[in-house]
């Protein structure tokens, strides 16, 4: 079972945790050093730099402590990042590629973690991935130094990235073929998934905010949609399109109206539960791989949001409404992308120069 369902299944108070941590530091207080007895809150190790001394809380307790609380798409990638640090030492489950890395000295830690930024280069994965995954082992590792079970930090540094590079998206040609792919299917997965392509391009929704999305947020006789954006606690209401409006109504009329999750997965392993943001990356990036073309959910948000510069003219301040993006410089970098501003001084500046270049002085 995943590390993410096992946490869903059985989540550990933190008042319950910390009553645990104080049982134990005032056990310590009387105890020799060195003698402190193994219990369900003492790690089964010595770690590097504490010699006789075991650790005051165990893997389990501090991977569970890293994950508590978190909204459910943190804690997706954040459980997702561990798996993959898991997968790279070769061990089962994120408790002992815990384990493995902290019962290593400072260096042999830092060593490791470089190992594996190498490998994930190595795999050709998005810098900003790499980042995510390196940022989740300090970040444990930060934790780890704040319960006592070891006195460093990892120090393994990000990848250089660029931010929003291809902003592009699979353009509005690419989004009429992603549409057409998916209306080709007469069926309950095929209308579901046409609603799902409309809300990532026509309201240029986030696959996060798609999949949170419950029957009760759509509001077909008003014409709004009630979506919690990203890094908000209550929902915004949104205009619907008519277009979009049309699918929603085409796929309720399916899965009825009941309470519960707007979009349900239809696989024999989840039928039933609600859509995950992972299975919406499946469902576009097929797709794509049908009719030919790359395309990812943000790749249809960013094709929205490059198609509300074009009609607006480039107005970005009139478009971070209908985006939602926190920071205009985000939006700039998309309009600097729609309008290729050093295309076009690089086409100004060959312009003047000679016709024939076998005439420069060599």
């Amino acid at each position: 079972m995943r590390l993410l369902e096992k946490l869903r299944m059985v989540r550990v108070t933190m008042a319950k945790f910390n009553e645990k941590r104080v049982a134990v530091k005032n056990e310590s207080h009387n105890a020799p050093l060195g003698t402190l007895t193994n219990s369900k809150t003492t790690a089964d190790l010595t770690f590097a730099g504490q010699q006789n001394l075991t650790a005051p809380v165990s893997i389990n307790d501090l991977v569970r402590a890293f994950l508590e609380g978190r909204k459910n798409t943190t804690l997706d990638t954040y459980s997702q990042c561990l798996e993959d640090f898991a997968k790279f030492l070769g061990v089962t489950d994120v408790e002992d590629a815990a384990k493995t890395l902290l019962s290593r000295s400072h260096g042999e830690a830092n060593l490791l973690g470089m190992k594996y930024r190498a490998d994930l280069v190595g795999r050709d994965i998005a810098a900003a991935t790499i980042n995510t995954r390196l940022a989740a082992l300090r970040s444990l590792v930060k934790l780890a130094g704040v319960f006592g079970i070891v006195p460093w930090q990892l120090e393994v540094s990000n990848v250089k990235s660029t931010a929003y590079r291809n902003t592009r998206g699979p353009g509005s040609d690419g989004i009429r073929l992603l549409m057409g792919e998916a209306g080709k299917r007469a069926d309950t997965k095929g209308t579901r998934d046409v609603a799902i392509l409309h809300l990532l391009y026509d309201l240029a929704l986030r696959r996060a905010e798609v999949v949170r999305l419950d029957v009760d947020d759509v509001d077909l006789d008003a014409g709004l949609l009630a979506v919690v954006g990203k890094g908000k606690t209550e929902p915004e209401k949104h205009t619907l399109p008519k277009p979009t409006a049309v699918a929603l109504r085409a796929w309720l009329e399916i899965r009825g109206t009941e309470p519960g999750a707007l979009f349900v997965n239809f696989d024999r392993a989840g039928k039933g539960k609600r859509l995950t943001g992972r299975s919406v990356h499946r469902i576009v990036s097929k797709l794509g791989d049908n009719v030919g073309i790359r395309a990812k959910p943000h790749g249809l948000r960013h094709s929205a949001v490059t198609a509300a510069l074009d009609k607006t003219n480039g107005d970005v301040r009139a478009v971070q409404k209908y985006s939602r993006h926190a920071d205009l410089r985000t939006l700039n970098r998309y309009d600097d992308t729609r309008a290729d501003l050093a295309g076009e001084v690089a086409q100004l500046v060959a312009e003047v120069a000679p016709d024939n270049l076998s005439s420069l002085p060599q």
